[in-house]
């Protein structure tokens, strides 16, 4: 999605941007603390903080049957309170989801997203919250899947499920805001329209380098919602937004 910003390859409309590529807790924690402008969020992430983000109408990840993976290692004891699971963050998506769905396991601790499977290999994790691309390999890694969380929110609620979206701060001109989503919007464009030059920006910053599980990942997650969030995508929200804003998770952990 992001490809032609990063290179240039679309018309700027004259906006300088100082690019940072972070992992998605290290963005939803720089969100937080108020030292970005214009940031991919986890939406759990910015919906506590609409006070001062805005989410803007292109760049989103959002549907059915794209949400996160709980895996486990082959003899993990039951998932109850005692049992080690692994989250991507406090901040996370995946994390609430998480909680949400399985309440009485407790013992969670957030970690890096790329930490979280080789921990489950080496047996000093019993389960953990898998995003990105992780959906894919796992079974290659000998881990077992225990649910598709993405499913499981489809099943309750009966919307796509929001991951990810853009957030502009609610301090920056309002004109900035709407010149920032035509951006991201013309780059995805430009992105579905000269697929083979973006693989090799992904390759240089994926997890995974293989080129079918990256344009695999590429085909679920983006979307006709990441073009426009439409009335669909905004009733997800909607929906998604009230479960997040009753949750009492400590952040911070």
């Amino acid at each position: 999605m992001f490809h032609a910003i990063l290179e240039r390859a679309i018309d700027m409309e004259g906006m300088q941007l100082d690019i940072e590529l972070l992992d998605v807790q290290e963005l939803n924690q720089r969100l937080d603390s108020g030292t970005l402008d214009l940031s991919k969020a986890s939406c759990y992430a910015a919906a506590r903080m609409l006070d001062r983000y805005e989410i803007c109408p292109a760049g989103a990840a959002l549907g059915f049957g794209v949400g996160p993976l709980l895996l486990a290692r082959s003899d993990a004891p039951p998932l109850d309170a005692n049992a080690r699971v692994l989250c991507p963050g406090a901040l996370t998506t995946a994390g609430l989801l998480f909680r949400h769905l399985y309440p009485a396991a407790t013992r969670i601790e957030n970690v890096v997203f790329s930490e979280i499977m080789p921990a489950l290999e080496n047996g000093s994790a019993d389960y953990g919250v898998v995003i990105h691309e992780g959906r894919f390999t796992y079974a290659q890694q000998g881990l077992t899947l225990i649910s598709d969380l993405g499913q499981l929110w489809g099943s309750e609620f009966q919307v796509p499920l929001p991951l990810g979206c853009i957030v502009a701060s609610r301090e920056l001109p309002i004109e900035v805001r709407e010149r920032f989503a035509r951006l991201v919007k013309r780059s995805i464009l430009y992105a579905h329209e000269h697929r083979s030059e973006t693989l090799h920006t992904m390759q240089r910053y994926a997890q995974e380098l293989s080129e079918p599980v990256i344009w695999a990942h590429v085909d679920l997650y983006v979307n006709e919602w990441s073009l426009d969030l439409g009335d669909d995508g905004r009733r997800a929200l909607d929906v998604f937004m009230a479960l997040a804003q009753g949750d009492r998770y400590p952040v911070q952990a």
